[in-house]
C-alpha cells in the first residue's frame, strides 16, 4: 500500500515538473527564439501588424475587406461611408469572432456584396484586384499582395499629392519575400506600408 502511494506521489511530482514547468518554459523559449515578434505581441500606437484594421481615408492604403472597414454586411447598420459589403462575422451571426461566410460562388448575397465592393473601389479611382473585393477565411488579413497595393496608387496619390512613381518605390521597399525563401507569396503589411507613407508626408 505504501509503495503504491509513494509511486503515485513520485508520478505527480514528475508530471508537475515536466508538464507544469519544463514544457511551458520550453514553449516560451522556442517562441522567443523563432517567433519573437508574434510572441511579444504586435500592438503599437498605430495598430497591429498581425491583424487587419480599418483604413477609412483614401490617403491610406487599404487591406482586404473585413469587419473593421467600410465593408459591413449588417443589414441594419452601415459604415460611415454608407457602404455595405461582405462581412464574414455578421454572416456567421456571431459579432466579434472571425471566420468565413461560407457563401458559395452562386450565393446571391456574395455576388451583390462583391459588386458593391467593385463599385466602391471604382468610386475611389481604383481598379481592384480579386483580393480587394473578397475576404479571406478569417476576414482579418494584415497584409496584401504587392499588386493589391500598386492598384491603389491612383487613390493615394490623389489624396496625398505624392507622385505615383514615389508611391511605387515606397511599396516596392515594403515588399516582404516568401517565408524561408519558398513558402507563400511576396506580401506587404498594410500597417507598415501606411507607417512608411506617413513618414513621407
Amino acid at each position: 500500500m505504501v509503495g503504491h502511494i509513494r509511486r503515485s506521489i513520485v508520478l505527480v511530482v514528475i508530471s508537475f515538473v515536466l508538464l507544469g514547468l519544463v514544457y511551458p518554459l520550453l514553449g516560451t523559449a522556442v517562441a522567443q527564439v523563432f517567433f519573437r515578434h508574434q510572441a511579444d505581441g504586435s500592438i503599437t500606437a498605430d495598430g497591429s501588424t498581425l491583424i487587419g484594421q480599418y483604413w477609412a481615408s483614401p490617403r491610406w492604403f487599404h487591406g482586404r475587406p473585413d469587419d473593421a472597414g467600410p465593408y459591413h454586411a449588417t443589414p441594419t447598420k452601415k459604415s460611415e461611408s454608407g457602404f455595405t459589403g461582405d462581412n464574414p462575422l455578421m454572416n456567421n451571426g456571431v459579432p466579434g469572432e472571425s471566420g468565413a461566410s461560407n457563401f458559395g460562388p452562386r450565393e446571391r448575397l456574395l455576388v451583390e456584396y462583391t459588386r458593391e465592393l467593385v463599385n466602391y473601389w471604382h468610386a475611389m479611382g481604383v481598379q481592384p484586384t480579386a483580393d480587394l473585393v473578397t475576404t479571406s477565411g478569417s476576414g482579418y488579413d494584415p497584409d496584401i499582395t504587392p499588386q493589391d497595393a500598386y492598384v491603389q496608387i491612383p487613390m493615394v496619390a490623389r489624396a496625398t499629392g505624392i507622385s505615383p512613381s514615389r508611391l511605387h518605390q515606397l511599396i516596392a521597399s515594403q515588399v516582404q519575400g516568401r517565408q524561408l525563401g519558398f513558402l507563400g507569396s511576396p506580401y506587404v503589411v498594410v500597417l507598415s506600408l501606411n507607417q512608411a507613407l506617413a513618414r513621407l508626408g
